[in-house]
């Protein structure tokens, strides 16, 4: 019989599914694409995208054509509401979509509104991914005016790490006149081992990087950040790199939630109480054991979550999603050097880039399908 697949967000996890979704479709099942964008960016690219290392086209999916050209329908829009007993999906546009089976892979946002009065247009969240294209647009016209601008990164997690590496590579490559302060918190890199630390404090200070250490960000108004030990730092433009958490959407549907708030999700990456709602990548908390925001996860979720959607649909045995203890991290220093860090294996220079780089293009060509980079001018979606 034929039901209706609906996947909500082309993330991570949701690739394999949508390189695939010609095996729905023939066996009569109707699918459809709802995402905000018809364009996915790829995270583990992003700050290489801010300096200029990577084009565009190279970092991201067109999942609307890679939905259409396989069969399913494209929906340009947000879910803001699900009611799971009725299976609907409430859209921002005001329409709605009801559903057989769904499953959610629309990652995270960056909490922006815990320290900042309000929205700002020189306040940049490092998610969504695109917003980093349009950051660099802005800095670069900002280049061509011969401005000179004071650059604040708040954040000393991986993100603001190679966001602040990345910032740099761009002022540099463009002659660009700056300063550039990350405001680490506690310190940088407060979770992993001593030498990945040490070693980013020493790339980033050696380039000329204000490193803000033992103080915390209270709050952001026009053009400042007031810290706690009672500085005000002014800039120009900042980069919000403060953690990821899941939208809302779930609670407020009244859903079961992880703590993160994700949508709390068993072993088969299934709902633990909707046999017919299903979730991948950043946006779900996967019961008993909680994993860290990072994109391996949700590509490793991929054929998982591809797997069990066929099963909810055609009938079938469930696999199981079982996350691997430890996980290659590689920070892109923006200098074209990397660091490397594997539990306790923690090096860098130029072959970690080239390791970076050689693993997340083989990733990208596994699912750029639908003639990506065939699309040379820089945009502005």
């Amino acid at each position: 019989m034929s039901k209706h697949l609906v996947l909500v967000g082309g993330g991570h996890a949701h690739l394999t599914a949508i390189k695939n979704l010609s095996v729905f479709t023939r066996a009569g099942h109707n699918v459809t694409l709802i995402s905000a964008s018809p364009f996915h960016y790829y995270s583990g690219m992003g700050p290489g995208m801010l300096s200029g290392t990577y084009h565009p086209s190279q970092v991201r999916f067109h999942v609307r054509k890679m939905a259409e050209d396989r069969g399913a329908s494209f929906v340009e829009d947000k879910v803001v509401k699900i009611d799971p007993v009725r299976h609907v999906l409430f859209l921002q546009s005001g329409s709605a979509v009801i559903y057989d089976v769904v499953s959610f892979n629309t990652g995270s946002e960056v909490p922006v509104a815990s320290i900042a009065d309000a929205e700002q247009d020189n306040i940049v969240p490092v998610k969504p991914v695109v917003n980093l294209l349009k950051a660099r647009q802005t800095i670069l016209e900002s280049i061509r005016k011969g401005e000179t601008w004071k650059y604040a990164v708040i954040g000393g997690g991986p993100a603001g790490l190679e966001i602040c590496a990345n910032l740099w590579r761009l002022l540099y490559a463009n002659r660009g006149k700056g300063t550039i302060k990350l405001i680490a918190g506690e310190k940088l890199m407060p979770g992993a081992p001593e030498k990945v630390r040490r070693l980013a404090l020493s790339s980033l200070a050696g380039r000329g990087v204000e490193i803000i250490e033992g103080s915390f960000v209270k709050s952001i108004k026009q053009n400042g950040v007031a810290l706690t030990d009672g500085r005000t730092l002014e800039f120009d433009l900042a980069f919000a790199a403060i953690g990821i958490r899941p939208a809302r959407l779930f609670a407020e549907s009244g859903l079961p939630t992880g703590a993160d708030g994700g949508l709390l999700v068993n072993a088969h990456l299934r709902s633990v109480a909707h046999n017919d709602i299903f979730g991948g990548g950043d946006c779900v908390s996967l019961q008993g054991k909680p994993l860290a925001k990072v994109g391996v996860y949700a590509v490793r979720e991929n054929p998982i979550l591809f797997h069990n959607l066929q099963a909810a649909l055609d009938g079938g045995e469930m696999m199981t999603f079982k996350p691997q203890p430890h996980y290659l991290l590689i920070f892109n220093m923006g200098n074209g050097r990397g660091i490397f860090w594997k539990k306790d294996w923690v090096w860098d220079g130029r072959l970690a880039f080239v390791l970076k780089d050689y693993i997340d293009n083989r990733f990208m060509r596994m699912f750029q399908v639908s003639g990506e980079r065939e699309d040379k001018p820089e945009v502005t979606e």
